[in-house]
């Protein structure tokens, strides 16, 4: 037989005064644990670090997306990455700019804004 875990959280409905938070506790398999408040800031910074790295991991093609999965910020994602694919990017940057010239014999005229 499977046991089950039952968890529930306890949120008070009363607002902060005077800058103390409300105390939050969850409770798991009858274990009541005190959750820290937390600030706005840290909400905030938390939900941009979460949404760069999951930037990240959406411009990774499907058969890497596991490898670098397992990197929980994304700061070393993207170091990883950059590690990963420096010769792919090398090559590719190599490429344009080699039909950029082509284009340029033929008296094409390029913007800046499009080559960046």
């Amino acid at each position: 037989m499977d046991s089950q875990s039952t968890q529930t959280i306890k949120l008070p409905i009363l607002q902060p005064e005077n800058g103390n938070a409300p105390i939050v506790t969850k409770t798991v398999d009858g274990k009541e644990t005190v959750i820290p408040p937390t600030s706005v800031e840290k909400k905030a910074q938390k939900r941009a670090e979460l949404k760069a790295r999951s930037t990240l991991l959406m411009a990774l093609p499907n058969e890497h997306q596991l490898k670098f999965n397992s990197y929980k910020d994304a700061k070393t994602l993207m170091h990883t990455i950059e590690n990963r694919f420096r010769e792919v990017i090398e090559q590719t940057y190599e490429r344009l700019q080699k039909l950029i010239s082509q284009l340029e014999m033929h008296g094409e005229v390029i913007p800046q804004e499009d080559v960046n």
